[in-house]
């Protein structure tokens, strides 16, 4: 029996929507960067690009456990001396909602070009609507 290793013309790519109103952030992340990297696949190749397009919806509901809302905070830098900056996740969640979900996934997946490919195939949206209804979806539930 010889192994089987996916390739660009063995892959099937589904399209999945997931309405994130009331999941936990990282529970959530952990399941989608599962499903863009592939590994819920019987093909799953650790070289190889095999996962699948994710949509998220509503990610302006998401929740945070514990007291994560009031301690969290985002680093940021622009390599100037003494510009660095502290934005906490409620503030972040305010102005743009759908960086909260972004930066958690794209910790899970793996670094370099590899990760860099599945993370583009990530559609987050802070509202319910998306542009992606020519591709039809189903729904991802977890």
């Amino acid at each position: 029996m010889k192994t089987f290793m996916a390739s660009p013309a063995t892959i099937e790519r589904k399209w999945y929507v997931v309405d994130a109103t009331d999941m936990t952030l990282g529970r959530m992340a952990t399941e989608i960067a599962r499903v863009l990297r592939g590994k819920h696949k019987p093909i799953f190749t650790p070289h190889a690009d095999t996962g699948d397009y994710v949509i998220v919806i509503n990610a302006e509901k998401i929740k945070l456990s514990g007291k994560k809302m009031e301690q969290k905070t985002y680093f940021r830098h622009s390599d100037y001396v003494g510009s660095w900056r502290l934005i906490p996740v409620k503030e972040v969640l305010k102005k743009n909602p759908e960086r909260v979900v972004e930066h958690a996934v794209k910790g899970m997946l793996p670094k370099g070009p590899l990760g860099r490919q599945m993370y583009k195939k990530l559609f987050v949206y802070a509202g319910p609507e998306h542009k992606q209804a020519a591709q039809k979806p189903e729904v991802l539930t977890f």
